[in-house]
Formats: structure tokens, C-alpha cells, sequence
């Protein structure tokens, strides 16, 4: 039986791991088959005209699904992999911190569907996106 992670735990596994260190990620909450990051601005992210870069969206929804599937399958096995993600870009941030959200819909053996958002403090929906994950080993 897995057992969920905590805040902490998840917090430090982000700290660990290379291609979330350089965001910055604060894990706000984790539930079963859901977690929410905040993603903190960093003018390195910025594009020109100033708005938030689309890859930071998607890495951002990208690491929050791969957070909520954890939730099901315990910190001991992180060996879920992207196979396909589908991005709308709906709105922009300009200089501010952003809140992506990732809730799991199906949780099968070998793949796992969900959604994630990414929004303004405002509540503003920046970004909507449909993942599916392969489930390694």
C-alpha cells in the first residue's frame, strides 16, 4: 500500500530534481489525485513585451500532474513519464506569481489522463491543458 506524500516530502523531492529546481516550485496543497504549485516570477521567464514565456505554463502543468499522480503512488515510485500533452493558451501573466493546478481523471495501469490549469492570483485562467502519462515499470 502506498502511502500519500506530504507537503514536505513533495517540497523536497521538487529540490531534488533537476528540471523542477530552476522554477522554483511551493507546493500549496496535495490531495488524492490532485496537486497545486505556485510558480514564482522570475524576470529570466519573461518574453519580450514582458509576459510570462509558454514554456514556463507547461512545465508548470506538466510537473503539477506528474505531483498528483504521486499522490497515488507514493514518493517511492516517480517513474510516471509525459507522453502527450495539449496546451490552450487563454490569457497572460505579466510580472506575477501563477498557480497551476492538476487534478488526475483516470488512473489506469499503464496510463494516467488529467487536466491542469494555470492561473492568475487573480483567479484568471491562463492556461488549460490535457495530459496523458505512461506509467514506467
Amino acid at each position: 500500500m502506498n502511502v500519500r506524500p506530504t507537503v514536505a516530502e513533495v517540497q523536497t523531492l521538487l529540490g531534488e530534481t533537476p528540471f523542477c529546481v530552476e522554477f522554483k516550485y511551493r507546493v500549496l496543497s496535495l490531495g488524492d489525485g490532485e496537486a497545486t504549485l505556485a510558480v514564482p516570477y522570475q524576470p529570466r521567464h519573461q518574453r519580450p513585451g514582458g509576459i510570462l514565456s509558454g514554456q514556463v505554463y507547461m512545465c508548470a502543468a506538466d510537473v503539477s500532474l506528474w505531483l498528483a499522480i504521486i499522490t497515488k503512488t507514493g514518493i517511492d515510485n516517480v517513474t510516471a513519464v509525459t507522453a502527450e500533452m495539449t496546451t490552450a493558451f487563454l490569457g497572460s501573466a505579466r510580472e506575477e506569481e501563477i498557480i497551476c493546478s492538476a487534478t488526475v481523471l483516470k488512473f489506469g495501469k499503464r496510463l494516467v489522463y488529467g487536466t491542469s490549469a494555470c492561473r492568475g492570483l487573480d483567479g484568471r485562467l491562463l492556461t488549460h491543458h490535457t495530459m496523458t502519462y505512461a506509467r514506467q515499470g
